[in-house]
């Protein structure tokens, strides 16, 4: 599978769109909001980047979508708010922001390009901007398509890298897995599960281990010494892959297909032959992989749970009213609305192994899989919050 080519969120704005369906990766943002803010105000404080007329700020995997420019706004905020109570020199104003917003290719840019005149109004149009900034706040926004897996950016150009609800996202489906070298080693599943063999859950790590580390050498030809980078992703909160946080979302999806194969809807070769570029990693990997590396210092690593749905309408098992609404209505809702949000992620990447044509039909065997499950418990995403500094 060539996952640079057709990993994509769902484009443009309708229904199905992912910028109408990124509340849990909206939910991420907010939580890693104070790490974030943290890894900031400390670069700011240092001499790296009051010595320098320019601050080169990367955004890896940015998507398309009201979050896309998020971390722009929060940025200005910060800066905003240390030139306001003098903790950076006043010349600080002058200095110019060089804005990079990467993902892969196959990315919804025009989108994120349309919205970039409003975001320069309302910047130009800001009270508080006007009086630190002047007209013009010194923001240079560009676009740089490409795998994060390799290098993207000029040698230490860089002061702060960001990725959020990226880095799960491996660069290839580990090539042992491959059904065309031999007998397919995870029937009917699409991801690691309970009764993959411990083969599958070896190819996976392997993978993921290989791309981090790539990762972390291309970043760090790139950042400055000193510099910052915080990094958000699914992961788990065990050493054990086959944990439920991790891949249970994935356990309904092929759930939903092989049900399509019991009805002769799909072929189960093809399920077969399906894996998904994709793995949770556990706090004790990602150790791992930056000993391997040694460019960069571990300043923070946390990990919060999250909500299948991001938390907007949360299910009170105690009751059976919650905000006027029956508990089964409000099951169906949540469930609903996990299963577009997987859909506008994952929809891109199936359509290219099945076909267009089974899409409606499994995304609604999915819901009701969803939801029959979330009837029985709120099953929870775990996310890891990573903040480095490249060693000098």
């Amino acid at each position: 599978m060539e996952v640079v080519q057709i990993l994509h969120m769902n484009k443009g704005n309708g229904e199905a769109s992912y910028a109408q369906n990124s509340e849990v990766q909206n939910k991420i943002l907010a939580i890693a909001k104070p790490i974030i803010e943290k890894a900031l105000l400390e670069l700011l404080g240092s001499n790296r980047v009051m010595a320098t007329e320019s601050m080169g700020i990367a955004d890896l995997g940015c998507s398309s979508g009201p979050n896309t420019l998020l971390l722009i706004s929060e940025i200005m905020d910060v800066i905003h708010a240390q030139l306001s109570s003098g903790q950076l020199h006043p010349s600080s104003s002058s200095m110019e922001f060089r804005v990079f917003l990467n993902d892969l290719c196959s990315n919804d840019f025009n989108t994120v390009f349309m919205t970039l005149p409003a975001f320069y109004n309302k910047l130009r149009e800001d009270d508080r901007y006007k009086r630190l900034f002047g007209a013009n706040p010194n923001l240079f926004i560009s676009a740089v398509p490409g795998s994060f897996y390799g290098r993207l950016f000029a040698r230490k150009s860089l002061h702060f890298v960001h990725s959020s609800s990226s880095l799960h996202w491996l660069s290839q489906v580990p090539p042992s897995l491959d059904s065309k070298t031999g007998t397919a080693l995870n029937k009917g599943k699409i991801y690691i599960s309970k009764s993959s063999p411990q083969c599958v859950l070896d190819a996976y790590s392997l993978q993921f281990h290989e791309d981090f580390l790539m990762f972390l050498k291309s970043r760090a030809e790139e950042i400055v010494g000193g510099g910052r980078m915080v990094l958000s992703f699914m992961g788990r909160p065990t050493l054990d892959p086959t944990t439920e946080q991790s891949c249970y979302h994935w356990e309904l999806l092929a759930l939903a297909l092989m049900s399509m194969v019991s009805d002769g809807l799909v072929e189960e070769e093809k399920v077969d032959s399906f894996n998904a570029p994709y793995y949770a990693p556990c706090a004790e990997e990602l150790k791992s992989v930056l000993q391997k590396d040694e460019s960069f210092i571990m300043d923070r690593l946390e990990a919060f749970e999250i909500d299948w749905d991001g938390g907007g309408d949360v299910v009170d098992d105690q009751a059976n009213i919650v905000n006027g609404f029956e508990h089964d209505q409000m099951v169906a809702i949540s469930g609903k609305r996990v299963a577009k949000t997987i859909r506008a992620v994952v929809e891109s990447m199936i359509e290219a192994h099945f076909g267009i044509e089974i899409m409606d039909d499994l995304f609604q065997r999915y819901t009701e899989l969803v939801t029959n499950h979330l009837s029985n418990r709120r099953t929870k995403y775990i996310n890891l919050v990573i903040s480095l500094i490249r060693r000098d």
